[in-house]
């Protein structure tokens, strides 16, 4: 990776935990509310970014838009058959972010904003990862 694109993704990274932290994602009680269903300001801010996301993939497939070396962006669609995998990612995931109070992206933000605890959640969020790919060919997919 060339040392510019490392500069860009940094800056945007710092302009991203930004935007978290101005509406309050990394906020511990916005999450406790949101598990709670008494807020709807978390379901607010996980529609929209749903909502951008679906169209910046419908823009992206109509526009045929390519990536930094000019090849062509696909993404491939799911498998139906697969919805026993994506739910249970899916549970563990929720379960994981329930029980810290923070998925990863604002584990970052809290982590620059001064809580240092939540380095601990990142490493063994690395350490996982690592894991898994170390065991992935033997697990069923």
């Amino acid at each position: 990776m060339r040392a510019k694109d490392l500069i860009t993704f940094f800056i945007l990274g710092i302009f991203f935990g930004f935007i978290l932290m101005k509406a309050e994602v990394i906020s511990w009680f916005r999450i406790q509310e949101m598990f709670f269903f008494d807020s709807f300001h978390m379901y607010g801010v996980i529609g929209s970014a749903i909502v951008v996301g679906a169209l910046g993939i419908l823009w992206i497939k109509k526009s045929n838009v390519k990536d930094s070396d000019g090849n062509p962006i696909t993404i491939p669609p799911k498998d139906p058959s697969q919805v026993t995998r994506y739910l249970v990612g899916g549970s563990i995931f929720g379960l994981g972010w329930s029980l810290i109070g923070a998925c990863p992206a604002p584990m970052f933000t809290l982590v620059g904003a001064g809580a240092t605890v939540f380095v601990v959640p990142i490493l063994t969020a690395i350490l996982g990862t690592y894991v898994y790919g170390m065991v992935r060919h033997q697990i069923p997919h």
